[in-house]
């Protein structure tokens, strides 16, 4: 082989190997800390970047956000009761050259930190604010985490308790606690719908009454109109017949002789009543005269003077009183 194409093929080689050395990668969610000769250099940005072969070294870190699995740990309670608790950490790195050159492994060190600090939480509540107030203690460990991470370049973003587990007589007497306030709001319940069903029922009474005295006074005011129209009709047709009557006697004319006969047909009908007086009316000295005048007529026109023959008083004159 010819000794100058065995050197330019030692040498494209040799060329091609420092190239794929000095080239390196950094993909999106990655950040490269570049290290000459043990120093730190600078950070490679994603895409392609150039280093010195040999001299510098590449560092990859992940930017994304990652997921801290704490493990289960018993903690005691403000009130002397064991707990086993978990959590989930939700951290991002910041700053990559912090959390490479500040900590020597900042998921162990942030995993050891919620531990320490959730005893720190929880031992200052007691269980029954423990079961309930998970936000209150997600919220601490995060500021605390975050706070104490700080410094590493590494962001705490959320901490969720995954699990919080009394002991099993506890958990047992919490059921029968909890069954007894279930069966005690159901007793109220039913003691409050029972409440509820006497009141619907006597409002539904009470309702009742009212509606069916209303009804009878309207059937009696009905009534008492009805009566009042019957009255009235009865009263405007006496008034049309007497009004008719005394249209008739109007008009036929009728002198006192008439008068005075229809008058003495009336005194017996008065004295059939059972009243101890009649009063004659006050018009009696006229029909008297009148009749006086026709008793001296008919005398007349028999052609003498008759002396009338005494006649003795009836029952109904008997009764007249003056």
């Amino acid at each position: 082989m010819n000794p100058v194409v065995a050197f330019l093929i030692v040498a494209i080689t040799f060329a091609f190997i420092i190239v794929s050395m000095s080239i390196r990668i950094i993909r999106p969610f990655e950040r490269g800390l570049v290290e000459r000769l043990g120093k730190f250099q600078r950070i490679l940005t994603p895409g392609l970047n150039m280093i010195v072969p040999f001299f510098d070294t590449v560092i990859k870190m992940d930017m994304r956000e990652m997921v801290l699995d704490v493990p289960p740990q018993y903690v005691i309670t403000k009130d002397n009761v064991s707990v086993e608790v978990d959590a989930v950490i939700y951290a991002q790195v910041t700053d990559p050259v912090r959390a490479r050159y500040e900590i020597d492994n900042y998921i162990r060190a942030a995993t050891k930190l919620a531990q320490t600090n959730l005893r720190n939480v929880i031992g200052d509540l007691d269980l029954d604010r423990c079961l309930t107030s998970r936000d209150e203690i997600n919220g601490q460990l995060r500021d605390v985490l975050d706070q104490a991470t700080d410094k590493w370049g590494v962001k705490v973003n959320r901490v969720e308790l995954q699990r919080i587990d009394p002991p099993q007589d506890i958990t047992e007497a919490m059921s029968r606690q909890m069954k007894a306030e279930r069966d005690k709001r159901a007793t109220i319940l039913d003691a409050e719908a029972i409440r509820q069903a006497e009141i619907n029922k006597a409002e539904g009474k009470k309702q009742a009454q009212i509606l069916e005295a209303e009804g009878a006074a309207e059937a009696v005011r009905k009534r008492a109109d009805a009566e009042k129209y019957r009255q009235l009709t009865v009263a405007h047709g006496e008034a049309e017949a007497i009004k008719s009557v005394f249209q008739a006697i109007h008009d036929g004319n009728p002198d006192e002789k008439l008068i005075t006969l229809k008058y003495l047909e009336m005194l017996p009908k008065f004295a059939q009543g059972t009243a101890n007086k009649v009063f004659i009316p006050y018009e009696a000295s006229g029909i008297i005269s009148a009749l006086a005048t026709m008793v001296e007529g008919i005398q007349t026109s028999n052609g003498g003077s008759v002396k009338p023959k005494p006649v003795s008083p009836s029952p109904a004159t008997d009764k007249i009183t003056s």
